[in-house]
């Protein structure tokens, strides 16, 4: 579902993978607001896309119009400024991890920061899910004028395979040269394999994590993840997803070590 809330106040052009923390102002809500990615500004008017899950979802989902949330953010650190060059952009999808991505897409090609606009061929974005009902809003990317492919675990839209595998396919076919600029944001164990194949191609790469958070501002402690000693914040031992993040440098975390 699109969650639209408009603010008492509109905010001016946010950079695409921040985040919210949401909730319903009675007890259908859980005390503690749930993170979620911008998934766009039109406007006055933040959109939010919402996979119902669990009863903080449920909650919003209920919500009518009229009726008040609670909005905190901005928060967080979004995606790097989209440039034109001759290294293409490639975005990785997983289910909802498609959130951060649509107003991405659109301000690389509006100019992002007053830079010079992203060509179309120079953005590519391979969405996936275990099937096709998993690609939310698909036709929604497909209407910005880049390159989409669907992939599904089962087939039953567009390549069969998971997006990784759907990558290796693009450059076999020779789709897409060698060389790319990866981003990804999905479930953790894709974002492992994508920091991995980033890390061993030597191709630059970012990750958003999708972290359980308390606060969203950095006090609770809630959400480490492990840097790299030898990465930009090796100079701690753990990162805070709310406040470094929630878009991380592939070279800056380790995903797989514990925190």
């Amino acid at each position: 579902m699109i969650l639209a809330v408009r603010p008492p106040a509109a905010f001016p052009p946010l950079r695409a993978a921040r985040f919210f923390m949401l909730r319903r102002l009675d007890s259908l809500s859980p005390e503690i607001p749930r993170p979620f990615s911008l998934y766009r500004q039109v406007g006055d008017e933040l959109q939010f896309l919402i996979k119902v899950m669990g009863r903080g979802t449920r909650a919003l989902a209920a919500t009518q119009p009229g009726e008040s949330l609670r909005l905190i953010g901005p928060l967080g650190n979004g995606w790097p400024t989209l440039t034109p060059g001759s290294v293409p952009w490639v975005m990785l999808g997983g289910g909802i991890g498609s959130a951060p991505f649509f107003e991405l897409i659109r301000q690389a090609r509006a100019g992002m920061d007053g830079g010079a606009p992203v060509p179309a061929d120079q953005l590519t974005f391979l969405y996936g899910g275990a099937h096709a009902g998993f690609l939310y809003d698909i036709e929604a990317f497909e209407a910005l004028g880049v390159r989409v492919v669907a992939c599904t675990d089962d087939g039953s839209r567009g390549f069969r395979g998971n997006v990784l595998q759907a990558l290796e396919a693009e450059w076999d076919a020779g789709r897409l040269p060698r060389e790319v600029r990866l981003l990804a944001c999905g479930p953790e164990r894709m974002l492992e394999a994508t920091g991995k194949l980033a890390a061993a191609r030597g191709l630059e790469c970012w990750l958003s994590l999708e972290s359980l958070m308390g606060c969203g501002v950095g006090i609770c402690n809630g959400c480490p993840v492990a840097t790299r000693p030898d990465g930009p914040l090796g100079a701690w031992t753990n990162a805070k997803c709310c406040v470094e993040g929630p878009v991380f440098e592939g070279r800056a975390i380790d995903l797989e070590a514990p925190v």
